[in-house]
Order: structure tokens, then sequence, then C-alpha cells
């Protein structure tokens, strides 16, 4: 039973990886973020980019999360050049309330959630921009744009450490911040 526990374990998509703070320090790693706590799912059919009233946003405890993991990021001297968001407000609210670095608003990185017609183009677009990067990106975006880019699925505030591998990012490691 014990062996079989262990094997279900490391099966288990994301069971084996925990707060892998170390995965950071790989040559060419850095972050993609799942927005912060944004009670609900999906976005009502009138969301409107720019306009946060049409969106679903996130409450109070997504707002201190945010502000959480920005924080440990910062006392362990972990540092990016830019964080490169998804235009919807969750992504947008959770970049400034992280203050790793300055903010810069994304389109491959919105939600195709309602429109999966989009997800191989936006993540090709999103591929390309990663591709051979100088700078060290910290990416926030969506459930769905992260699990076409890395074939893993995220919580809502979960931080993958990963890396460019050409048609996808490699999953290094994981960080988890409890909300």
């Amino acid at each position: 039973m014990f062996k079989r526990l262990i094997f279900l374990i490391l099966l288990w998509p994301g069971a084996a990886l925990a707060n892998d703070w170390d995965a950071l320090d790989t040559p060419g790693a850095f972050a993609i973020m799942r927005h912060a706590l944004a009670p609900g799912t999906g976005d009502p059919a009138t969301l409107t980019i720019g306009d946060c009233s049409t969106q679903r946003n996130l409450d109070q405890r997504g707002r201190d999360q945010a502000t959480r993991i920005g924080a440990a990021f910062r006392d362990r001297g972990h540092s990016f050049d830019v964080v490169l968001t998804s235009q919807w407000c969750r992504c947008r609210d959770t970049a400034s309330l992280l203050a790793l670095a300055p903010v810069q608003d994304v389109p491959a990185f919105n939600s195709f959630f309602q429109d999966v017609s989009t997800r191989d183009s936006q993540t090709q677009e999103a591929l390309t921009l990663l591709a051979n990067r100088a700078d060290r990106p910290f990416i926030i975006t969506h459930q769905v744009n992260i699990r076409a880019l890395t074939g893993q699925t995220t919580r809502s505030g979960e931080v993958l450490v990963v890396r460019y591998a050409g048609d996808r990012l490699e999953v290094l490691g994981s960080i988890l911040i409890d909300p």
C-alpha cells in the first residue's frame, strides 16, 4: 500500500512540487503565476477590458494574498525585470500588489476561457514573446493560459517556476503561499 501511495503522489500533476524557491536559481528560470484569489468562475459575457465593473475581481483575501506573495519574493531576494500581465483587472491588480517590477500589459496572456478558439494563437504568441529573453519576467495570467503553456493546472496565487523549452514552458517547481 505504501509503495502504491508513493507512486500515485509522483504521478499526480504538481503533487511532488512544493515551495521550490531554489528552482529560481536555475539558469533561464522565471515565474508564471495564476492571479490571486478572485471568487467565482469565468467572467460575465459583458466583460470589457479596462472596465473592472464588468469582470470578476480580486476580493480582500486575493489582495492580501498578492501582497504576501510579493513580500515573500522580496524577502528571499528574488528580483524580476518586468511583470508581464493579462489585461484582465484581477491580473493587473495582482501584478501591482506584488510590487516586484514595472507592470506591462500583454494581450497574449489574456484569458481564452470563454473563447477557446484563440488558445493556439495566444499560446504561440506568448511562447514567441518568451523565447530567448534577455530580461527576467514574472508573468501573471489565467489558469487556462498556464495549462496551455505548461500542461499543468494551478491554484489561484500559485507560482510556477519555469524556463522556456521551445514549444512549451518546462516546469521546474511550484511556489504556493497560503491564501
